[in-house]
């Protein structure tokens, strides 16, 4: 009997554990240990670094939803990094932006797939029809025109580094 109950506790243990791996792991939340805050380099094919930014991490679904609605702006080397727990085709709008980004779509072998130049919205608009789409795990936002100034290309290899190394 009382060996039963052990079993039973084990389980229910094992399923919890399971269940709150897989919430982490499809991005509904983040790690309690993940950073706010990391730096991508993007690689020329020497591996040395083109372009460094300092960017916020945005892993929870209501961060992405937000993302950089909520700046003025972005200043050169800045940027928000979008975190997704796999690589899919991903469709990102510039709803509620009051400035324009370069959005950097990253496939899960930290390869560029994919950059659009997205402007800011026009006067009465609200950003919602301007919708840019590319394959990616994570997608980085910088100020329009980074990307060119930096010689960010399709194909570049992209590091990135949290905190913790």
């Amino acid at each position: 009997m009382a060996l039963e109950r052990v079993w039973k506790g084990l389980l229910v243990v094992a399923v919890v554990a399971l269940a709150a791996a897989m919430v982490v792991q499809l991005g509904v939340v983040a790690t309690p240990w993940s950073e706010d805050q990391a730096e991508v380099q993007v690689l020329d094919d020497g591996g040395e670094p083109t372009a460094v930014v300092d960017v916020e991490i945005a892993d929870t679904p209501a961060d992405r939803y937000t993302g950089l609605s909520d700046h003025d702006s972005l200043a050169d080397g800045e940027g928000m990094l979008f975190v997704h727990g796999s690589e899919d085709e991903r469709t990102y709008v510039m709803r509620g932006m009051d400035f324009g980004i370069d959005i950097v779509f990253i496939g899960a072998d930290r390869e560029i797939t994919a950059i659009h130049s997205a402007p800011e919205p026009g006067p009465g608009e609200d950003g919602g029809n301007q919708r840019y789409t590319g394959d990616g795990r994570w997608v980085l936002e910088v100020p329009i025109g980074y990307a060119d100034e930096n010689g960010i290309e399709t194909g570049d290899e992209v590091e990135i580094e949290t905190g913790d190394g």
